[in-house]
């Protein structure tokens, strides 16, 4: 940890606290998601670790290392200075159909190379893409705790996920295709930005998550008459939101279908991915850190750090998410009533 230095909090969550931080020599900066030492160590970590260290793509955040310290295993990553997708919507109200379209067009390329590496993402959403910061922001995905590899592991079966994103066939609780699942959570993403409003809420009731779950299940959906999108995006649509997995679009024909390539940018077309593709993503010449290494660390960080450490690290923590909270509490009432109100004015 001695090779880098704090710049300020990015936030906090079930799993921890995440800080900005800056390499000393290099002065990259870098995100950092804190862990505590101890129970919070587990298979579920080590997974999500070795999944995102094989992405190696730029729709992806890029992991970077993990490190130890007393009191935390500490994941470094790619830090994208242009925030979540989901404040970009929320300032907006919604996206016009072609700005939709170029941040759907990333969010698909990016899970189509998951894909290709046979991982799942599982939790997709617009607070799990984040953007670069540049004039033609650059989408990537990140959070890859609910991930699942099938090369590694079975097949998922375990209620995963965000509610108004979640497939139907997730909240049945037998195994499922998580690449399908992530379709529709993909629809999902591409719906929020094209209406400013979740499309299986009851707009009058959107609190009400036996209601959500419920249209959910018989994927009862509208557009808005005062939305104006192609018939060619309401095609689209209603091939991702299929109740049966097996009659769902996939990843590969939604690449094909008409909407997806209308005004394709170049380095999104097979012809430039394909270089993605090929990269022998074994091997460790982009990772600073061997499969083997970063087990030992895990391995290691699952014992507890010494009582009076953990006392000293509970109290920086609690004061540093009365503060996070407090401040994204505040933002999300005011950008949730922002989309509420721009939905209401849509219908």
């Amino acid at each position: 940890m001695e090779k880098y230095e704090v710049v300020k909090d990015l936030g906090s969550g079930n799993f921890g606290v995440a800080r900005l931080m800056r390499h000393k020599e290099t002065k990259e900066l870098v995100a950092m998601k804190y862990i505590p030492r101890g129970y919070k160590i587990d298979e579920n970590v080590a997974r999500e670790i070795i999944n995102h260290r094989s992405l190696r793509h730029p729709n992806i955040i890029r992991f970077k290392e993990v490190v130890l310290t007393p009191t935390h295993l500490a994941i470094v990553m790619e830090y994208a200075a242009g925030g979540e997708l989901f404040e970009r919507i929320c300032s907006a109200g919604r996206f016009s159909e072609d700005e939709a379209r170029y941040f759907f067009q990333q969010l698909i390329s990016g899970v189509s190379y998951c894909h290709f590496l046979q991982i799942c993402h599982r939790d997709l959403k617009l607070e799990n893409t984040l953007l670069d910061g540049s004039p033609a922001p650059r989408l990537k995905i990140c959070d890859f705790g609910y991930s699942k590899s099938s090369l590694l592991h079975s097949r998922p079966k375990s209620t995963v996920g965000t509610p108004a994103y979640i497939a139907p066939e997730v909240l049945s609780r037998r195994e499922y295709d998580g690449k399908l699942a992530d379709v529709w959570s993909c629809g999902v993403t591409l719906y929020v930005m094209l209406v400013g409003a979740y499309p299986f809420e009851d707009p009058d009731d959107p609190r009400n998550f036996r209601k959500t779950i419920g249209r959910i299940m018989s994927v009862q959906y509208k557009i808005p008459d005062r939305v104006h999108i192609s018939q060619d995006c309401r095609h689209l649509l209603s091939r991702i939101f299929v109740a049966n997995p097996m009659k769902r679009i996939t990843i590969n024909e939604i690449k094909k279908h008409p909407w997806f390539l209308k005004n394709l940018p170049r380095e999104l077309t097979e012809t430039a991915q394909a270089v993605y593709y090929k990269r022998d993503n074994s091997a460790p010449t982009f990772a600073l850190q061997s499969i083997e290494d970063i087990m030992m660390i895990v391995k290691e960080a699952r014992f507890p750090p010494p009582l009076t450490l953990q006392c000293q690290a509970l109290v920086c923590l609690r004061k540093m998410r009365t503060r996070t909270t407090r401040i994204r509490s505040q933002m999300r009432r005011k950008t949730t009533r922002k989309m509420r109100k721009t939905s209401m004015r849509s219908r």
